[in-house]
């Protein structure tokens, strides 16, 4: 297990850890951490990882300040340290979309958890993040991203996933190696909701996709986003 931290735009870091034996060329986890007055991470990891990636985290501000716990949706890899987190951070409060709140969150959230509206904001105090409703896209019901507002960062969960190392940051193809996962793992809900997502994403314009599992991306994101919308609407298609 290799992980290492890096600041992928102003004040906003990235924690990835690299495992080899998970996919046909291994596989990373990424969390991301906002600071402001009020620091966000969006990923808790896997319970296992608690200890590395708040070490990691304390390289940049101590865990015990974070404010806010957030993730894409339900799931380990996002959510699975969320209560540890809560514990090592007292002020900190889960926050997440109405409905991942009123089906999971409610109940598995050792504290009530904020609900979020489609389009809400929060400010951190320095960086402004938005609440996007994905349902069922890429997977789950309660699905969502965030957008950061100052510096044009999508937040974009299991978004363009890939497989194998690679460096923090990159403006190479990351479209074609997304397909390349989605042929491995089939982990995509195969219906509309994706590619809608994605065109509507693309209208934000970001500046950089923070994505979980691959490097983020700084090269032209919409024209990313709309590509890989295109290559779901391909595989929809052979469905039918």
């Amino acid at each position: 297990m290799d992980i290492r931290t890096d600041e992928i735009a102003d004040g906003i870091y990235r924690i990835s850890t690299f495992v080899s034996g998970v996919g046909p060329t291994g596989f990373t986890y990424n969390q991301f951490l906002i600071t402001g007055a009020e620091p966000l991470l969006f990923h808790c990891g896997m319970r296992w990882l608690f200890s590395a990636v708040t070490e990691q985290i304390a390289r940049v501000l101590p865990v015990e300040q974070l404010r806010w716990i957030t993730f894409g949706h339900v799931e380990a890899d996002e959510s699975g340290a969320m209560n540890l987190f809560l514990a090592a951070a007292p002020q900190a409060q889960v926050a997440h979309g109405e409905l991942g709140c009123r089906v999971s969150l409610d109940d598995l959230a050792d504290r009530p958890p904020r609900r979020l509206a489609d389009g809400e904001v929060i400010d951190l105090g320095g960086h402004r993040v938005r609440h996007v409703d994905t349902p069922h896209a890429p997977h789950n019901w309660e699905s969502r991203v965030l957008y950061e507002e100052t510096t044009g960062v999508l937040l974009c969960g299991d978004f363009m996933t890939q497989v194998g190392p690679g460096p923090a940051l990159t403006d190479a193809d990351v479209v074609g190696p997304a397909s390349c996962a989605e042929d491995v793992f089939h982990a995509t809900s195969l219906g509309p909701a994706v590619p809608a997502a994605l065109y509507g994403l693309a209208q934000l314009g970001p500046t950089t996709l923070a994505i979980m599992h691959g490097p983020s991306y700084t090269g032209d994101c919409a024209a990313a986003l709309r590509e890989l919308a295109a290559d779901y609407e391909r595989r929809v298609g052979l469905l039918r």
